[in-house]
């Protein structure tokens, strides 16, 4: 969208009308159906957490303020729990929908996000999925680590839960590789 199309209101705030098309593009979901019910806010389990609740999401993106949704470290803090999602009269899947805002987010400001840590431990727990059949607690931690500069701050704790038995150097035997490849292929094709 061309700068030009932006529209600023005497608040400051940013109207992009194009945001909101966007994001039914991406999500398939009808957000402008919302009439702030606050159904998805009083269920949510995060919500006293949030700085934006997810009905407050669902209204920025009916209103196209691209900014103001995709800075609020609500889409970060949300669980994907979809206790909004079932929540909703009229069917608005709201955890797609804050999905959605988390990708927008990272595609437009990259690693400058402020929780790019917090995309870079997904991809790495996805990749420990993808590789192991689970979670190598071991390797996630010093990868993660390493990716974020912290090589070494969680060691004492690593340690320590190493020794208790919790972590172990050698990923756990998984049954089934294949279906869990399978699970991986299936969601690449869906999404691209």
């Amino acid at each position: 969208m061309k700068q030009s199309e932006r529209i600023q209101v005497s608040d400051g705030s940013v109207i992009d009308p194009g945001f909101t098309q966007q994001v039914l593009q991406l999500t398939g979901e009808e957000v402008m159906s919302c009439f702030q019910c606050l159904k998805c806010t009083n269920g949510c389990p995060l919500a006293p957490e949030m700085d934006v609740p997810p009905n407050k999401a669902i209204r920025y993106v009916q209103l196209g303020m691209r900014d103001a949704a995709l800075a609020a470290d609500s889409i970060w803090i949300c669980a994907t729990c979809y206790t909004c999602s079932v929540r909703c009269p009229n069917d608005i899947d709201i955890a797609h929908v804050m999905d959605t805002l988390r990708r927008l987010a990272y595609q437009s400001q990259g690693d400058a996000t402020p929780k790019a840590h917090i995309v870079h431990f997904h991809e790495l727990f996805l990749d420990s999925l993808k590789q192991y059949g689970r979670v190598n607690e071991t390797k996630l931690l010093a990868r993660y680590e390493l990716k974020e500069g912290r090589f070494l701050k969680d060691a004492k704790l690593g340690m320590k839960m190493f020794f208790m038995g919790k972590m172990s150097i050698f990923p756990q035997k998984v049954e089934n590789k294949e279906q869990i490849k399978l699970i991986f292929d299936r969601a690449s094709k869906r999404k691209g």
